[in-house]
Formats: structure tokens, C-alpha cells, sequence
């Protein structure tokens, strides 16, 4: 009767390779590991390809011989397996990830993560979309190459205050597939999988001991379809990688060069290794013989290129650098020349490169004269089983938000993880900024940020708990995704452009006005709340009715409108230092009579014979035309009989002067037309000679009425100067004044 495998504590351990699958049956004691017993047997046809399961049933066929040879030599049941999946499956997909943030931030261990995450999202949909497959896979390891603050590299970005973040990393990923067969032919043996590990790192637990890995050091299983590279530092394995070349490319040079079928040159190979001359027969059924050396020879090439490209993926696995030592493992490493050329390619001296076999198994003890050549090829094997004292992955299951999600448990599970394997999307576990207003203001791009929204609420079992809490079989996983922030918010008023003033004449007091905006061709206020895709323009004038709007003037259709003394509408332009006036239809009838002499006065001056006409001087022309009856005694008549009613009252009470109405306006005729002499004056106006024609006096504004200076199409901002300095639109004029009126933009 078998004993039970549980009772007698050993492990079972399979190394299921392209060419055959070697199975090994131990125990662990006094930190030693024992061999009970190893089995080796070939695939008879090539049901694997590249680690790859193509044939489950004759895989599984071979798998089940093993188990029932090594159950007869024991006396031990087998129900459970530690198998490995290549390495040569394993997809390496390099990515890069920016973040820059709003304004300065100090950097967590949280953002860090947030922005891995992110890089390995982005190289997993890259390898999806560059493969064109629907396939799934499991996030086995990923590896950042650089982090760059601000443009420039950094070992640790954590504490670092930064406007802008970055990242290099490698990941890799194995594919369900390939899991699924593993599993399926080991079911179909009769035997359950205890322990998943990659062939890699079961090589690197034997070859590498855990004290070494605190070097810089590389490891290459070269299997028979590719060669499996393992890269280590500071005390941990911090990239895997595989290049499609191996043994097999090997023998199909020989197959070529002598003309046999694979497996006779894959002898040849193998006889090659340790025999001088090796006998073979060709397709043609011909005996023939070569030497080693001929054989060396044939294959230079090949290994040559193998070299290189092992070489150049270990360098951009390590950062684009060196590593400081290269340990070989595997049957197609024993080729001769391999190492040296990988030596040369890595510029180490050839004795850092070099071939692991029984030398670093010295805590491996094997039984006696089992025919078992205790080599490189031997190395992966007892590795797989030792990872089972070491490790305890495998795949689990957990729910996420009710979905049983399987995942791949390196030992180190976060919930983060879980989220991945689950297809929760990133962007969810992490606050989400509102959309971002984009719009141009004077053709110029601008954009205003959204807010942040609330990170995901996650609960473990329960419990509240973060993206970093570690999760183990059976777990259940509650995430409620992130919410998103306010979209960006922003309103004309708070332009730079706009918020910058400009002072206007109005009425007489100086006023600080606003710049004029338009969104889309159309005047806007200052409380517009901007869309998406506007095209503002501040402007550097406004309108009279918006000066108007500001001061809480309201505007009639008696209202009349003067912008530097000359009539205006009230989509006139001003500009800044132009001077505004706006009048009802009563003030300018007012304005009329501003001018005019007081009546009271003017009777008292009569009455005491004093009273002069202001403005009846005389001059040369008007001494030369006498004035038709005294305008002065004709004005004094009109006058006296104005009052000839209070005079005869006199007497009886005392007289009262009738009062000026409201606004200074006299009454008709009380007053006089005052004569001014034209007189035409010499100026100059941007270098040009102006005659200004039909007044006695002018002011700076009357020069527009003699040039060609269109107000209503601003051009720009309004340069005035008058020799030499910035006049009031009023200011009077001298003859041969130099003045300047220009656009400047």
C-alpha cells in the first residue's frame, strides 16, 4: 500500500520543458534539501512549443508515465505538484508614464504607486493593442527603470516637492493561457498544483544565493525554444526578459549544415560537447563523421548572435547598464564559446561569466548512482521544488465587488492588484480632476483645471482599507470607484487681460474703467461664465454705453452722447484718457443759455447806466460797419421795460429781482450773441502742415476734424502727444504746436 505524500512530507516538483519533462521528488531537513528521486523523460513528438502547451493530452500523457514511475520507486502517492511556467512565456512590455500637477506637490508613497499603476495599465494596453490578441493576462512583476523629477532622473521621488513627475518601467506579464494548460495537463495526471513559480526565479533560488542578490547580476536559463533571463540588485529580482533564441536554434543550424533530420542533430550536438568526433548517418542514409571543432565552427554564427542579443537585453532590463556578473544555466549554455562572447559583448572579464551546475548545489543531496548527471540542467528542477519551502505562490481567488477574480500570489498581493486582474479600471481608484476648460483669449490657448474629485472608499472584509493592503485567498474586496471633480470654472472677470483697468473723462471727473471683452464676436460682461472652446477678446477700449452702464447713467432717446466733444452713439469706442460726456435733451437747452449774463445784474447795471455788452468790443472790421442803432441802448430798453411793472410798485413794497431758473437758463433775450473773430492758426500733425480754419481759439480735439483718423476702428491703443508731452483733449492749441496722433498696438 503507497503511503500518503502528505504523511511522509516530500515534495513533488515538475519541470515541464520544450524537449522533456524532468520530475523530481525531495524534502527538506536541517536546511538541506533531499532527492528521493528524479525522473527525465523526453516528449515524443513536439507537443510543446516555446513553453507553450500544444498537444494537453500527450503532455499530460508524459507527465502521468513520470508520476507512476516515481510513485513505484518511492511507494509514495502523488496528488500534489510544484510546477513552473517558462520564462519563455512571459511578455516584457516596457512603458513610460508623465504626470504634471497644478502647482508644486510633495510627493507620497501613494502618488508613487498611483503613477506605477498607471505605467503598468498603459504597457499592459499597449502590449493588448500592439499583439492585437483578446487573450488575458496575469501582472506578474513589473520593474521601474528611472523616475525623473522635473525632467531630470532621481533614484526616489518620495518627499521630493515637484511640478512634474515621470517614470521608465518594465513589466511583465503571463499569459492565461499558458497557465491554463499547465494546470489542465497536470489535472489530467491526477494532480493538483500546490505551487506555481517561474522558471526563472526557481533558477535564480539554486544558481544565485539569496546572499548574492544584493548584487548587480544577471541569470540566463537557455532552455530549447528561448533563453530565460533573470536580472538581480539590492537584494531582490528587479527584471525578467527571454530572447527567442536557444538550443533548438542551435540544432536546426546542424540539421542544415549535415543534412539530418532535428533529432539526430540535436545528438550530434549534445555527443559534440563532450566527444571529439561524432558519427551520424544523413537523410541520405550516408555515414558520415565530424570533429568538435567543426561542429564549433558550424555554430559560431548562431551563438554569436545569441551572445549579442542576450547581451543587449540584459543591459535594457538593467537600465541600459552593465550588470557586474552573468551566471549561465540550462542545456543550450554549455555550447561552447557562449560565455566568453557574452563576456566580450558586457565588457566583464570571461571569468565573470560563467556556467552553474553542481557547484551550487552543495545543500543538495542527491541518492547514489541514480544515472543523473548532476549539471546546468538540473538547476531549474530542484528549484522549482525548493521554491515550495520558500514561496507560497500560486493562483488565488478573491471577490472583487462580487466577482470572483483569479490572481496570480507572488506573496506580496495588494488590493491594487487584485483591481488590476479584475479590470477596475485605474482612474477609478484614484480622485478624478473635473474636465478642463479649454478657450483662447486674443488667439491665445488657455486652459483652467477642473477640481479633484474623492479618492475610492475600499473595505477589506469589511474593514476600511487602501490600495496597499495586503489581500490573501478568499478576500473579499469592496471598492466604490473615485468620483470625479468640477469641471474647470472661470469667468471674464477673472482674465488678467480684463482686470486691468483704464481711466476715461466722464463728465468732468476721472473714472477707472474696465477693459471691453467678446466672446465669439459678441460683447460680453464681466460676469460671463465661459464655455468650452470660446474665442475671448479683451479689448483695450469700451463703449460709451458700457461707461454709461457702469455708472448707472441710463441712456434715452433724448440723451445725447459727446466722446472728446464731438457727437457720439453709444457703440463709439473710448479709449483710455478720452473724455465722455453725457447730456439729456434739458441739459444741452441749459448749455445754451450758460453763456448768457444774469438778468438781475444786467437790470441793476442798466438802472445805474454801467451795464457793457461782454464782447462788443470794437475791432478794425467792426469800427469800419457802425452798428444800426445802439444794440447797447436797444438791449437796455428791452431790459428796462422787462422791469417797468416792479418799478412803479416800488413805492409800495419792497422790490423782488425775479430769480434765474433751475439750471442758470435766462430768459429769452436776456442775454447777448457773443462775436469771435476767426482766426486761422499753423500747426504741424504728425510732421504734416495743418491750417486750422474758423475759430478764435482751438483745443487739442479740434485736429481730428483735419485728418484722416478713424476713432470707430480702433487699431490699437490711442497715442496722443503734444510737443513732446500727453495733452488733455481740451488743452488750448498755440500756433506752430507739433503734435503726434497715432495707433499703437
Amino acid at each position: 500500500m503507497k503511503r500518503s505524500q502528505r504523511e511522509e512530507n516530500v515534495v513533488f516538483g515538475l519541470d515541464i520543458g520544450t524537449r522533456s519533462v524532468v520530475g523530481t521528488v525531495g524534502y527538506m531537513m536541517d536546511d538541506k534539501f533531499y532527492v528521493v528521486a528524479q525522473r527525465i523523460k523526453a516528449h515524443e513528438t513536439r507537443a510543446m512549443l516555446d513553453g507553450q502547451i500544444h498537444d494537453i493530452g500527450k503532455v499530460s500523457s508524459t507527465i502521468r508515465t513520470i508520476k507512476q514511475e516515481l510513485e513505484t520507486e518511492t511507494g509514495i502517492e502523488l496528488t500534489e505538484v510544484c510546477i513552473a511556467a517558462a520564462g519563455r512565456v512571459l511578455r516584457t512590455v516596457q512603458a513610460s508614464y508623465e504626470e504634471e500637477y497644478e502647482e508644486e506637490k510633495n510627493i507620497t508613497e501613494e502618488d508613487i504607486y498611483n503613477i506605477e499603476s498607471k505605467a503598468v495599465e498603459r504597457a499592459y494596453n499597449e502590449f493588448l493593442n500592439d499583439e492585437k490578441r483578446d487573450e488575458k493576462f496575469f501582472l506578474v512583476g513589473y520593474t521601474v527603470k528611472h523616475y525623473y523629477m522635473n525632467g531630470y532622473k532621481i533614484v526616489n521621488l518620495e518627499g521630493h516637492t515637484v511640478e512634474k513627475v515621470a517614470l521608465d518601467l518594465i513589466a511583465t506579464f503571463l499569459p492565461q493561457d499558458v497557465v491554463d494548460g499547465l494546470y489542465r495537463a497536470c489535472e489530467r495526471a491526477g494532480l493538483t498544483v500546490a505551487n506555481l513559480t517561474l522558471e526563472p526565479i526557481a533558477a535564480i533560488r539554486v544558481a544565485i544565493p539569496e546572499s548574492y542578490r544584493m548584487l548587480n547580476l544577471a541569470l540566463i536559463d537557455v532552455g530549447a525554444g528561448t533563453s530565460d533571463i533573470c536580472v538581480t540588485d539590492e537584494g531582490t529580482i528587479i527584471a525578467y526578459g527571454m530572447i527567442p533564441e536557444a538550443g533548438d536554434h542551435l540544432t536546426e543550424t546542424i540539421a542544415q549544415k549535415c543534412l539530418v533530420d532535428f533529432n539526430t542533430a540535436d545528438q550530434i550536438k549534445i555527443d559534440a560537447s563532450h566527444m571529439e568526433t561524432v558519427t551520424y548517418y544523413d537523410i541520405m542514409g550516408l555515414e558520415k563523421k565530424i570533429s568538435n571543432k567543426d561542429v564549433q565552427e558550424m555554430l559560431k554564427p548562431q551563438v554569436e548572435a545569441m551572445a549579442d542579443h542576450v547581451t543587449e537585453m540584459i543591459k535594457q532590463l538593467n537600465g541600459d547598464s552593465p550588470v557586474q556578473a552573468v551566471f549561465v544555466v540550462g542545456g543550450g549554455g554549455r555550447i561552447p564559446g557562449y560565455t566568453e562572447a557574452i563576456a566580450r559583448r558586457m565588457d566583464i572579464v570571461d571569468e565573470r561569466v560563467a556556467l552553474r551546475g553542481e557547484e551550487v548545489m552543495k545543500n543538495v543531496v542527491f541518492p547514489q548512482d541514480d544515472g543523473i548527471e548532476h549539471d546546468s540542467l538540473i538547476v531549474t528542477p530542484i528549484g522549482i521544488c525548493l521554491s515550495y519551502y520558500a514561496e507560497s505562490n500560486n493562483f488565488v481567488f478573491v471577490s472583487f465587488n462580487g466577482q470572483q477574480t483569479k490572481i496570480y500570489d507572488n506573496g506580496r498581493l495588494a488590493i491594487v492588484d487584485a483591481a488590476m486582474q479584475a479590470a477596475f479600471p485605474n482612474e477609478d481608484l484614484f480622485p478624478k480632476r473635473g474636465k478642463e476648460l479649454s478657450f483662447t483669449v486674443n488667439g491665445e490657448k488657455r486652459t483652467v483645471r477642473g477640481t479633484p474629485g474623492e479618492a475610492a472608499v475600499i473595505r477589506l472584509n469589511g474593514k476600511p482599507a487602501d490600495i496597499h493592503s495586503r489581500i490573501r485567498k478568499g478576500d473579499i474586496i469592496e471598492v466604490d470607484p473615485s468620483t470625479t471633480g468640477d469641471p474647470g470654472k472661470a469667468q471674464i472677470q477673472s482674465l488678467a487681460e480684463y482686470v486691468s483697468k483704464f481711466n476715461v473723462n466722464v463728465n468732468g471727473k476721472n473714472v477707472s474703467v474696465s477693459r471691453f471683452a467678446t466672446v465669439d464676436g459678441k460683447p460680453q460682461t464681466s460676469l460671463y461664465d465661459i464655455r468650452q472652446g470660446d474665442e475671448i477678446k479683451v479689448l483695450d477700449y469700451d463703449t460709451a454705453q458700457q461707461i454709461a452702464q457702469l455708472l448707472d447713467i441710463e441712456l434715452t432717446e433724448d440723451s445725447v452722447i459727446y466722446v472728446n466733444n464731438e457727437k457720439a452713439t453709444p457703440d463709439t469706442p473710448v479709449y483710455e484718457n478720452f473724455k465722455v460726456e453725457f447730456k439729456s435733451a434739458d441739459e444741452m437747452i441749459m448749455d445754451a443759455y450758460a453763456d448768457l449774463p444774469d438778468a438781475e445784474e444786467v437790470a441793476e447795471q442798466i438802472e445805474e447806466g454801467t451795464y457793457e455788452e461782454e464782447g462788443a468790443e470794437e475791432t478794425e472790421e467792426a469800427a469800419a460797419t457802425p452798428e444800426p442803432a445802439s444794440a447797447t441802448a436797444a438791449t437796455a430798453d428791452s431790459y428796462a421795460s422787462l422791469y417797468a411793472d416792479e418799478e412803479e410798485d416800488e413805492e409800495e413794497e419792497e422790490y423782488v429781482a425775479p430769480k434765474r431758473p433751475a439750471g442758470g437758463v435766462r430768459p429769452p433775450g436776456a442775454g447777448f450773441a457773443k462775436q469771435e473773430i476767426a482766426r486761422p492758426m499753423h500747426v504741424t500733425v504728425n510732421n504734416q502742415p495743418i491750417i486750422l480754419n474758423g475759430k478764435s481759439e482751438y483745443v487739442f480735439v479740434d485736429v481730428f476734424d483735419y485728418i484722416d483718423f478713424d476713432l470707430s476702428k480702433p487699431q490699437g491703443a490711442i497715442v496722443t502727444l503734444l510737443n513732446g508731452s500727453s495733452p488733455d483733449y481740451m488743452q488750448k492749441l498755440n500756433a506752430n504746436d507739433k503734435i503726434e496722433v497715432y495707433w499703437q498696438k
